[in-house]
Order: structure tokens, then sequence, then C-alpha cells
């Protein structure tokens, strides 16, 4: 049973559907891309109790987790609790992503490099410390605001005005309640998705991804406009040493502390001139970082999820990946992140879809009779792979421009810097 609506859970449903171990998949509550590969399933993806229930009734034998709310919830430990395996970590260990200064503070525990930081809850105290540090600033959300509570800005009226947000306006609710200022971090930036079974480590290939919503980085911060992998900034003995300096640790600390972390675990990071810094950890999955990594992967990711959450990875597991490179385009309303229509039909997506070497995700949509329409910020994700990126890059861009729907936006420039540096990979 894979649990999610989104494009990173049809990622994960194209690439289980694959798996020689599976029989059966179900989703819960999916989406028309998902439709199309497993059964769905209505079902309250956040409650616990509910989601334990349904899945000791139908005796499923592997739960997947695709997003972080249900994790911050607890639904990995309701699962377990009801004897089946689950790819995910407990509420204690998803913590790293429920809570900006709590995994902040776990890195310090772990030794793990980080950006200096603080947290505040207090208005006038934040902004007192914004003029202590200068620009660039760094201003989070505390909790989850998917993807849409940090803001990045030399301008110290827009810092200022992101601390008001947050702690006055308490836009972010809850999530908002309390904010981390963190130094900034210059570098490229990279992620680097590993799973864990509790003790062992299994990285995958780095990937980067795209959070301003206009091309040139400009723009507000998103959920991500796009993504590839690999990374050409990011080699494997620069992975190697994420592993050992980031990972590890974090694996070893959670361990330590009666949370083990199970599941996909999400270090981003800024590749600076002193090494590598964690930027921020998730409890899960990258998106659209999933969409770009998993049509590389040639491991089976139904017998690695399931070793993974049985505890059974050993010392010289390994996953393997075409050396192929995939660029993700991804296809967001007019608007996103800010307010924006839905409802829209989209048109083209058979003909992308039958392109070689290309797959479609859903990611906002919806099924009303025969049409399929828009119905969030980020509506899909088009994956497309080539021995090149330049030509993953034409392919996406190819498949990407056949797709239409009202308002539709999209970066231009996914990829550019890869297919420019194409030599050093």
């Amino acid at each position: 049973m894979l649990l999610g609506s989104g494009g990173r859970e049809n990622a994960l449903a194209w690439s289980l559907s694959r798996s020689a171990c599976i029989d059966e998949l179900v989703a819960a509550p999916g989406n028309p891309g998902i439709a199309e590969l497993a059964e769905i399933v209505a079902c309250d993806i956040e409650d616990p109790t509910g989601v334990a229930g349904l899945v000791r009734r139908a005796r499923f034998d592997l739960v997947v987790v695709g997003p972080e709310a249900p994790l911050v919830a607890g639904v990995a430990d309701a699962v377990r609790d009801a004897g089946v395996p689950v790819f995910g970590p407990s509420r204690a260990a998803a913590r790293i992503e429920g809570s900006k200064s709590y995994a902040k503070a776990l890195m310090e525990r772990a030794q793990i490099p980080t950006a200096a930081w603080r947290t505040f809850a207090d208005p006038d105290e934040a902004t007192a410390y914004l003029d202590e540090i200068g620009p660039p600033y760094v201003i989070k959300a505390d909790g989850l605001a998917a993807g849409k509570g940090v803001v990045v800005t030399a301008e110290r009226d827009e810092a200022v005005r992101a601390v008001k947000e947050r702690l006055v306006e308490h836009r972010f609710g809850a999530a908002g309640a309390s904010i981390v200022i963190e130094e900034f971090l210059d570098g490229e930036e990279a992620s680097l998705i590993a799973f864990s079974d509790g003790s062992h480590v299994v990285a995958c290939e780095p990937a980067q991804d795209y959070k301003r919503a206009l091309d040139g980085d400009a723009g507000p911060n998103t959920g991500g406009m796009g993504s590839y992998s690999p990374v050409p900034a990011c080699p494997p003995a620069l992975v190697e040493q994420i592993v050992r300096e980031v990972i590890e640790p974090l694996v070893r600390q959670t361990a330590a502390e009666d949370a083990p972390f199970v599941g996909a675990l999400y270090a981003g990071l800024a590749l600076t001139s002193k090494g590598p810094k964690v930027i921020e950890f998730n409890a899960r999955f990258g998106d659209p970082e999933t969409q770009a990594l998993l049509p590389r992967l040639r491991s089976d990711l139904g017998e690695v999820a399931l070793a993974a959450a049985t505890g059974s990875f050993g010392p010289d597991t390994k996953l393997e990946w075409s050396p192929d490179p995939c660029v993700t385009v991804v296809l967001a309303s007019g608007g996103y992140p800010g307010p924006h229509q839905t409802g829209h039909e989209i048109s083209g997506l058979n003909a992308a879809s039958v392109l070689e070497k290309v797959v479609v995700f859903h990611s906002g949509t919806r099924r009303e009779g025969d049409r399929v329409v828009t119905s969030g910020g980020r509506v899909l994700a088009v994956s497309a792979m080539g021995d090149s990126f330049a030509a993953a890059r034409a392919r996406a861009y190819r498949a990407a421009g056949m797709i239409e729907f009202e308002g539709k936006h999209l970066r231009g420039d996914i990829a550019r810097r890869a297919e420019q540096n194409e030599g050093s990979l």
C-alpha cells in the first residue's frame, strides 16, 4: 500500500508497479496518474488509527508512506504496531522534518555540519537578530509548510516582513509559531536521499532541485519547479563524504536516542568552499527529486523498501543506477506558489506520455468524467532520460511543450548548467 497523492507518489507508484516482488499495488488517496498503476482506495492518510485499521483488514505486506504529514502524525507507528512493515520513519524520527529547531539541535548533538542558527518566538527579538547578522537573511517557519515556509533574501524589509508573516500574522498557523533564522550558505545546492533500515545506510545518486519560481533562481520559493540527476558538482567521492559526515551520523544519533530512522532520509545540502553543509533534512523522498531519480534506478524498489522496513540491509547493500541523466520539468498553475486557479482542462497528456524515454507524473490533477483537470499549484512533472543532459533536456521540454492548460507556467532553465558542464560528469 502506497500513501499519498502527489508527483512524488506517482513516481513511487510507477517504480513499485515495476517491482518483481509486488503482486498487487493499492494507493490512498492517489491521483489520476497513480490510478493507472494501482487500485485506489479512500482513506484519511493522516489518521493513524484509520490507516492501521485498513492495513490490518486488507492484510498488506508492506506500506510505503510518501508525504511528510502522515509521518509526523504517527501513521508509521500505528501500522508497525499492527504488525505490518513500513517504509517510513516513526513520529519521533520524523521530527527532523516536523521541527526545524529540533533538527538543528539534533545536528549539533551529532556534530553534523550545518549553518549557524537561532530560534525565535518573539518578533522583536527576531528582528534585532536580523540586524545583528546582516544579509543575506534566511528565515524558516519551524514546522511543516509544504516547502513554502522559507524566505531567503538580501533585503531587510523583505526579511522583516517574513518574520511578521510568521510570528505576528500567523500566515503558517502553528507551523510558524516559532521560526529559525540561520546563516546563509553559499555554493551550489544538491539533494542526497539515502535509504535506512535503522542502522545501515544505502545512498541514492544525488539530484538537484530548483526551488525558486522563475528562471535564474528569481521569484518566491516553491515546493520545487524541476530537478535533475546525476549532479556534476557532486561526484562519487563527495557523495561518500556526505554519507560519512552527514547521513551516517544522523542515523547513529537517532538510533542512540531511541528513534531509529527507517525509510528515505533526505539531506538538502550546500556545497560550500568549506565542504558540504546541511540546509535541511526531510523524513521522506524529495519532490520533485524523486521524479528525476526513480527513472534512473535499476534496482527493484519494492525489494529495497521491504529490506529497509524489515531491518534487512547488509553492509554491502548497494543500488544500481542507469548512467544516463534524467531531467524533470514541473508544470505549475499560473500564480503558483501564490493564489492560483484550478479546474482547467489539461490536453496533450497522451501525446507527451508516448514519447520515447519520457514519463509524465501527475502532481495536482483530478479526473472529471473523461477530462483531467488541474487541482493544485504544481500540476505535472515531466521526466525524460537521455544519453546526455542535452538529450534529456530536449526530450523533457519537447514533452512539456505538448501539454497545455490555462495559465501553465514552467521554468526554462532546468539542468541548463549541467548541460553546459556536460564534460565534468
